[in-house]
């Protein structure tokens, strides 16, 4: 349950509007990560292939190096061992072409290895890159997920929350409604049928006497005065059960009981004239749809002589092939319609009757021009046509 005094709708809806920022903002920092993750990916990657190049010149230079370092090696020892035949000049020319291809040759494979370490250092970093974008691409699509379902199934969760309060007061006014309507109708046996009756009993008690003491003429006529009050309390308690429910209803259908209940409204409420209409022929109905239009329209008129303060009320019943028309219009004060809405406890409860019956209902009202309300009922698979 909800408590109105601890729900603040204004504040959560706040909140939950800051979360999806935040999760917004923290997703578009995720992917700014990633995107750069993956330009600085892009640039290594473009650096390991020139390192590759690059070795793989390095390798036809080693290559090529060693082989002349071979051959200016065996120059070398060959102009060693026959040191009288060569001048000089030639066995200074043949040691420094070996120690020279030599040096270039050292030179030449340690920059291959540091090129070599280099491209295995890349290729590790890479890797653990290639696994931050694709971490970093996995969160955001989650994230994406959470943002989806947050903005589309929960998107409404103010106004939801905001029905579920509205519905709870409703449903609090139908206990507080229920406990005033037994509180009336206590009030209304006590003081009407409970008191005729204890009226009946003190005077029945005295018709025996007034038989001995007064004759005969004067006990029938006690007998009579009694019979009119046993018929006042017995016309007050059908008015009571009619009031609950309309018996009538079970035995005739709905447009009869509605003519008996619209003439007896008129005889309690004096000016009040209700101009009761029913086109094509009545289909009978089961007993909870029949109810819930008496009902609907029971409130539409209640409304509009207890709100609307109108003295002309025109009900209108229509019935379709599959579905019926009913159409309550007043020449009341009106309302509205911006400022009362759809939250009035009595336009909530009329809803709630038209949703069970998969009805639809409109409401058109104009201060000072009166009410108009239409329902759409459609028919169930089981009503019955009448013969008019």
């Amino acid at each position: 349950m909800f408590s109105n005094d601890n729900v603040d709708i204004g504040s959560l809806d706040v909140i939950f509007h800051r979360m999806i920022e935040t999760i917004t903002n923290s997703k578009n920092d995720i992917f700014i990560i990633s995107e750069q993750s993956r330009r600085s990916f892009e640039e290594m990657q473009a650096e390991l292939e020139i390192i590759k190049q690059q070795i793989k010149i390095l390798i036809n230079e080693s290559d090529i190096l060693e082989t002349r370092t071979k051959i200016a090696k065996q120059r070398l020892v060959e102009v060693s061992r026959f040191f009288d035949k060569y001048s000089e000049e030639q066995v200074r020319e043949a040691y420094e072409s070996a120690n020279d291809l030599q040096i270039r040759l050292s030179l030449t494979r340690s920059e291959e290895k540091r090129l070599r370490e280099k491209r295995d250092d890349l290729e590790r970093r890479l890797r653990v890159l290639y696994d931050t974008i694709q971490r970093a691409e996995h969160i955001v699509n989650q994230v994406n997920v959470v943002l989806n379902y947050l903005t589309s199934d929960l998107k409404n969760v103010s106004a939801a929350l905001e029905k579920a309060k509205i519905k709870q007061e409703f449903g609090i006014k139908i206990i507080a409604s229920q406990e005033k309507e037994r509180k009336r109708l206590s009030r209304e046996i006590h003081d009407g049928p409970a008191q005729m009756m204890a009226n009946v009993l003190m005077r029945s008690n005295l018709i025996e006497r007034t038989y001995k003491e007064r004759g005969i003429d004067a006990a029938i006529k006690e007998i009579a005065e009694l019979k009119e009050t046993v018929r006042d309390a017995l016309s007050e308690v059908r008015r009571i059960i009619y009031d609950l429910r309309p018996m009538a209803l079970d035995d005739l259908g709905i447009v009869p009981t509605l003519k008996k209940y619209l003439s007896t409204v008129m005889e309690y409420n004096e000016g009040v004239k209700i101009h009761f209409q029913s086109y094509s022929n009545e289909k009978r109905l089961p007993s909870d749809y029949e109810v819930s239009i008496f009902r609907l329209v029971q409130e539409c008129v209640n409304n509009a002589m207890k709100h609307g303060k109108a003295l002309d009320i025109w009900v209108k019943i229509e019935w379709l092939s599959n579905s019926v028309n009913i159409l309550v219009k007043d020449n009341g004060k009106g309302f509205d319609k911006t400022s009362v809405k759809d939250q009035s406890f009595g336009i909530i409860g009329m809803r709630e009757r038209i949703d069970l019956l998969k009805g639809t209902m409109d409401i058109q009202s104009n201060i000072g021009k009166g009410t108009s309300v239409t329902f759409k009922v459609p028919f169930p698979d089981n009503e019955i046509e009448l013969e008019k």
